[in-house]
């Protein structure tokens, strides 16, 4: 009993750090950070602050206020070429993706709670195996939104000469390793309702027809 009761309060909290983890994610601009060799301009005397980092709406540059992207879903009308559009496409995808994990897991900690009052070994699985869905969800989120920032670096680098970005240098930040992490405590979560489910299974079986009492 005591075990399961671990298990259970465990996977809740696991599910509410992933939860946690995903929105500040989601929420920052430290995605990905882009720092520039300084060539020694000024502009009145103070050095430029060419480097900047970027969240999934924004962009800061420098010392500068911080401005939105591209709004990906009204850029359908105009006319860019087929790489800009892929890469459009990539980013309307992870703007989809990511905030929809954050529902899910919304909606996998709600049935995570039922399944642990009821204790049916059934919704237990399906909780445990949504769990794991929504962790692969957010990995594919992830994902691609690595792949549309080397893609977006490539095009940037066709498009104004391998030359202009000699002196840049890219790297992912803090909010791509929230990420990531929300990812793998979700999986955590599934996998720990996984085993809860088995081991409720197993001792429901050595025990027919006990009636069984809520644990949380």
């Amino acid at each position: 009993m005591a075990l399961l009761a671990a298990l259970f309060l465990s996977a809740a909290l696991g599910a509410l750090l992933s939860f946690a983890l995903l929105a500040a994610a989601v929420a920052s601009d430290y995605w990905y950070i882009l720092e520039v060799a300084n060539t020694g301009g000024s502009r009145g005397g103070t050095p430029l602050q060419l480097s900047s980092h970027s969240g999934l709406w924004r962009t800061c540059e420098g010392q500068n206020s911080c401005v939105p992207l591209i709004d990906p879903f009204s850029s359908d009308s105009l006319e860019t070429s087929p790489s800009l559009q892929h890469l459009l496409s990539l980013h309307r995808t992870v703007m989809v993706v990511l905030p929809l994990s954050l529902i899910l897991i919304v909606c996998g900690w709600v049935c995570g709670l039922l399944s642990s009052l009821s204790q049916s070994v059934p919704l237990l699985l399906l909780t445990g195996c949504y769990f794991l869905l929504g962790g692969a969800l957010t990995l594919a989120g992830v994902s691609i939104y690595i792949s549309y920032s080397h893609l977006a670096f490539v095009e940037t680098a066709r498009v104004y000469g391998a030359q202009h970005v000699q002196g840049v240098h890219i790297s992912f930040g803090w909010s791509l390793a929230l990420a990531w992490g929300s990812c793998a405590s979700e999986v955590l979560s599934g996998a720990l309702l996984l085993i809860a489910a088995r081991f409720l299974s197993l001792r429901q079986r050595q025990r027919p027809g006990t009636p069984q009492s809520v644990v949380i």
